[in-house]
């Protein structure tokens, strides 16, 4: 794999913010930024009005991707950044994008107030099918927004990083995922939350009928597998702060209220059925809902 970050680039306030995240990153990482710029052909009758002829549509597609580098390079000179221009189906060709980078950076636009995030059918489909991570940013998104807030309570790229959140499966903890999340914190100085969320077994209200409330004896057990599922982590990563939170209840709803102030990495299973693969419903309901750079991270 090649150490590439590659955006997905329309122009859009979203898409803007994804390359500013991306090209923080790539500082984090040494790595270059891909700026890949997509155009999907228009029906012919369209391509002649006078708003899509040659000229303009000409004039777009040079100008996004310069413009867009030309910013980059500015606010952050240690990156190196290129450009791309490709025509197509824009799923097919950010999939295949994916393939050959670190990380796949796209935006992610807000719908309106509590209602959450808006993940187009591109994204998506791209998320559903590759095995690369992809990172979703919200338009808008700071540099400060990533980090705590200084002394006089004023956000501040030049204070340390907020944690970096991940969800994790006590039961069957996915290593792909885990590394991402240590990885992530490591570069960041950051500490680590390992956010584990259970629900009652369907045998619960037997045991109540009989008797016997086992919640307190379940809650230590989820705890205590949490805190085994991640010892290998910390003996890899002696230097990340760990804090582990187990509760009960949905997983989203915990990963969303944990990423309130922080960066977030959630794993995507894959999940494949006769009508192919799809994301699982708590990576769509945190992709949906958390206001701070999604990670989607695909494991088994």
């Amino acid at each position: 794999m090649a150490r590439t970050i590659t955006v997905g680039l329309d122009g859009s306030p979203e898409s803007r913010a994804a390359a500013e995240w991306a090209a923080r990153e790539a500082a984090l990482r040494q790595v270059p930024v891909r700026l890949l710029h997509v155009w999907q052909p228009v029906p012919e009758p369209m391509a002649q009005a006078p708003l899509l002829g040659v000229e303009t549509h000409q004039h777009w597609t040079d100008r996004i991707p310069r413009d867009t580098a030309e910013g980059l390079r500015l606010r952050h000179p240690g990156v190196e950044v290129t450009t791309e221009q490709a025509t197509g189906t824009p799923a097919d060709i950010l999939l295949a994008a994916a393939r050959d980078a670190e990380l796949l950076v796209l935006g992610s636009r807000a719908l309106s107030g509590l209602t959450g995030f808006l993940i187009g059918s591109v994204g998506q489909s791209v998320i559903a099918r590759t095995e690369a991570p992809v990172i979703l940013v919200r338009a808008g998104e700071q540099a400060a927004d990533e980090h705590l807030k200084d002394p006089a309570g004023i956000p501040s790229a030049a204070t340390g990083f907020r944690p970096v959140v991940v969800g994790l499966d006590a039961g069957s903890p996915s290593e792909t995922v885990l590394s991402f999340a240590f990885e992530e914190s490591r570069r960041r100085r950051a500490p680590l939350i390992a956010v584990r969320a259970w629900n009652l077994p369907s045998s619960y209200t037997y045991s109540i009928a009989a008797g016997f409330d086992p919640r307190e004896e379940l809650a230590r057990a989820q705890a205590e597998a949490l805190t085994e599922a991640l010892v290998p982590w910390r003996e890899k990563y002696p230097d990340v702060e760990v804090t582990e939170t187990c509760r009960l209840g949905s997983p989203a709803e915990h990963l969303i209220d944990a990423a309130h102030d922080a960066s977030l990495v959630v794993g995507r299973r894959i999940r494949r059925s006769p009508f192919g693969v799809h994301i699982g419903a708590v990576a769509h309901a945190v992709m949906h809902h958390a206001t701070t750079p999604v990670a989607v991270v695909a494991h088994a």
